[in-house]
């Protein structure tokens, strides 16, 4: 009897560990279900011609001139990571910058590098990321950026025929998810979407963006990912800020931007840099 008593208890105990295990299976297979997979990353040991190209235009009444080719070292890659930079040339030069309307941008003293990866790597949603860090904790002027943008945008470079809708309309609609001001703060970022107000040229810049603290000269993950309707903005993995709704607004490919402009008329000396470890896109599985 002791035996059959032993025998039973254990097909028991085996029954209850097969349960568990099952329903173990079956957490880990809905985790598998939302697992973040890479589709897209740049480590930046060279700077690849298939992921980005220099992006030339006047915006923002920018001071800088957006120089090809890393010119005057303005984008520079070495001991793995890229360095975007604006630079004091000490004296005027001609810019061959133009903005959307046609119209060119003044002779200036400063230049900077600008990347997208428009035409090379774009997505639709998914998780956009970066590992950045600047050169200073803010200072007049500084305007540097990592943000996406419709793939229909028809701002230069233009090299498709359907990148013909106009910011910020869907197909050329704009989150941001760092920049920072340097004449309004310091060791802040700014991160959200920009809210289409139905007309060419025509946004929100307030709504919808917030200002959040972080040690700008130290790397840090900034992100945004959409979760279901909402799109969620993550500094080194920790949510920081959420725009409800938004998310279904920007249901086009995007590709990505990094820059670093000069936005005012504040002098500087020497350079700045944004030193960028890397860039990845994700999808959920």
């Amino acid at each position: 009897m002791k035996q059959i008593t032993t025998l039973v208890l254990l097909i028991g105990l085996l029954c209850v560990f097969s349960c568990k295990d099952g329903s173990k299976k079956s957490n880990n297979t809905q985790d598998m279900a939302d697992t973040w997979e890479v589709d897209f990353f740049d480590d930046f040991e060279t700077f690849n011609p298939d992921n980005w190209q220099d992006q030339r235009i006047w915006v923002n009444n920018e001071t800088q001139c957006y120089v090809p080719d890393g010119e005057y070292g303005t984008r520079e890659v070495s001991d793995g990571t890229l360095k975007l930079k604006v630079v004091n040339i000490g004296e005027k030069r001609p810019c061959d910058n133009f903005d959307k309307h046609g119209q060119q941008h003044p002779d200036t003293e400063y230049v900077a590098g600008r990347i997208c990866s428009k035409n090379r790597k774009e997505f639709v949603k998914g998780r956009w990321t970066a590992r950045l860090r600047l050169s200073s904790n803010g200072e007049a002027s500084m305007f540097p950026a990592w943000w996406i943008l419709g793939a229909r945008n028809n701002e230069p470079p233009v090299q498709e025929a359907d990148e013909n809708i106009c910011w910020p309309l869907t197909g050329s609609g704009e989150i941001d998810i760092f920049e920072h001001h340097g004449d309004h703060m310091e060791d802040e970022f700014t991160t959200g979407a920009i809210v289409s107000l139905g007309e060419c040229d025509k946004g929100d810049w307030e709504s919808m963006r917030r200002n959040f603290p972080a040690t700008l000269n130290e790397f840090h993950e900034y992100a945004v990912e959409w979760e279901g309707s909402d799109l969620v903005y993550r500094l080194d993995g920790k949510e920081v800020y959420r725009n409800e709704g938004e998310g279904d607004k920007y249901p086009e490919p995007m590709f990505a931007i990094l820059n670093f402009a000069k936005i005012t008329d504040s002098p500087m000396e020497g350079e700045w840099v944004m030193e960028v470890d890397w860039v990845k896109h994700e999808f959920k599985k």
